[in-house]
């Protein structure tokens, strides 16, 4: 009798984005799905710095998975979008107003 398996879909979202669907063992972990996928090849992904949820709900690498699960691979973020935003409305303010 061959092992149960579940059809997923690994997303890393990343510039550009990318999407594998697979199917993997039915008690395979988020860990198993990401490296079937080749998606850690293929952006050079460092596992143990990028946050992973499933279906925008954080989770570990170690956590379960269900058959038609989303697992998604977050990238670092390089700035802080709060401080990024304050920096284009104080350098919006200092710019002269556009005429039309």
């Amino acid at each position: 009798m061959e092992a149960a398996e579940i059809d997923i879909e690994v997303v890393h979202v990343g510039v550009p984005p990318a999407a594998r669907k697979i199917r993997v063992a039915a008690t395979a972990t988020v860990l198993d799905a990401i490296c079937r996928s080749g998606l850690v090849e293929k952006a050079g992904l460092d596992l143990r710095a990028c946050g992973v949820g499933i279906f925008g709900r954080r989770v570990g690498l170690g956590d379960a998975l269900r058959a038609g699960d989303r697992i998604e691979v977050y990238e670092v973020l390089r700035a802080d979008p709060k401080v990024r935003r304050r920096a284009r409305a104080r350098n919006a303010r200092s710019q002269p107003p556009l005429r039309r």
